[in-house]
């Protein structure tokens, strides 16, 4: 570690000891209260005996977050991110020229993540703005900061010739995850595949911590969510919420908010107790509805919860269980029928039934296609005589079997 950094940001920060990098990243993050807002920080310590007393290029480092504090501090978000761009810029320059070092990686991370809270503060206080100025784009400093974090992604993914204790790679997952959260709220999930393989090709996976671990796999399973791929989410979501710390009731209950919907594509219905648990009794209604096979019940649910289903964008996956609620209701029909010849128009009249609104006769054909199809009924449609022909062993197969 550079020793008049050091010896430097001990005269800044009092409170730290400035040994480690775990230390030194406290003296670079405004979210440290005890020092960003430090009278000492704001009056005391000037550009010209920053510069004296600390030579380039961590100077401009020092120079940069103390701008960044003092806007911050003034509330003035927009000229907090531009400093906080001046620190990542920075950082990255730094990261360059290290060979066979990487003690500037806690530094890094929480540059990282602060640069992307202050462009969310920069980009809300400009639409915000009475007066708001003209070509100003949403989200614009959200993705500058995407930007940036790209350029230092690349420099950290790019160090192969240190060992990997030594590697600056060890910083990719770290760095994926503030990329991710960032694309999620832009909508532009494309952009996560070549993360994602970068990653997958680096093959470091036992040199990331279970923190960075658990939230890439959150990440990673709601883009599976979103691709379908059911089973891959189901497994991605279930080690992150298996696997995060257990007092973090705010983080569980986020994860299962997407877990939820995946464990019911699949067939599996959670139980009140966890909806209670975890304060997510918005899924009860849709719960009982698919578990009843009622459509007219499912779409009241669908209807009364979409502020929240939308606002997690899970309204449409949620419609995806409207199949397996007429698979429920097909198979109360058969049971009922007792027969494994049943005929079209019993699947009509319960439709209309429930759904209180007429259905014809080509509507049932498609759904019963698709429930076929999809191995949710295992039959054929006899087009002649106008009958479902089921099988006469396990004509509904579990839907976890299926997916499975």
């Amino acid at each position: 570690m550079n020793l008049s950094l050091a010896l430097y940001l001990r005269e800044i920060n009092e409170n730290i000891e400035v040994k480690e990098g775990e230390q030194l990243a406290q003296c670079f993050t405004f979210q440290d209260e005890r020092h960003s807002r430090s009278n000492r920080l704001m009056t005391e310590f000037s550009e010209n005996e920053i510069n004296s007393k600390v030579g380039p290029p961590f100077a401009d480092l020092i120079v940069a977050h103390v701008k960044c504090c003092y806007f911050i501090l003034n509330e003035d978000y927009e000229e907090a991110f531009k400093h906080q761009t001046t620190s990542i810029q920075t950082v990255t320059k730094i990261l360059q020229g290290m060979k066979e070092e990487n003690w500037l990686l806690p530094v890094l991370y929480v540059l990282s993540r602060d640069l992307r809270l202050l462009s969310i503060a920069a980009d809300k206080q400009i639409a915000n703005e009475s007066n708001r100025r003209s070509g100003h784009k949403p989200n614009e400093n959200l993705e500058k900061a995407a930007d940036l974090l790209m350029a230092v992604f690349r420099v950290c993914a790019t160090d192969t010739r240190a060992s990997n204790e030594n590697s600056k790679r060890k910083a990719m997952m770290n760095i994926i995850n503030q990329l991710f959260k960032i694309y999620f709220k832009i909508n532009k999930l494309n952009l996560c595949k070549p993360l994602i393989r970068a990653l997958e090709n680096a093959n470091l996976m036992d040199q990331f911590t279970l923190a960075q671990k658990v939230t890439y796999n959150y990440f990673l399973g709601m883009k599976c969510m979103f691709d379908s791929e059911y089973k891959k989410a189901d497994e991605l979501l279930t080690f992150s919420f298996n696997k995060c710390y257990p007092k973090s009731t705010k983080n569980k209950r986020l994860i299962l908010i997407f877990l939820i919907p995946v464990k019911m594509l699949l067939g599996q219905m959670p139980k009140r107790s966890l909806l209670e648990n975890y304060s997510v009794l918005e899924f009860e209604p849709i719960v009982e509805a698919v578990k009843d096979g009622d459509l007219r019940k499912l779409d009241a649910a669908l209807e009364h919860y979409s502020d929240f289903y939308w606002n997690f964008g899970i309204y449409l996956v949620l419609e995806k269980l409207r199949i397996i609620a007429y698979r429920n209701l097909f198979k109360k029909v058969c049971l009922i029928m007792k027969t494994h010849q049943v005929p079209i128009s019993s699947f009509q009249q319960i439709l209309k039934f429930i759904q209180q609104e007429d259905i014809s006769l080509e509507e049932v054909h498609c759904i019963l296609a698709n429930l076929i199809y999809e191995g949710k009924i295992k039959g054929y449609i006899s087009l002649q005589h106008q009958k479902l022909v089921i099988s006469k062993q396990n004509p509904f197969p579990s839907l976890s079997t299926l997916q499975g």
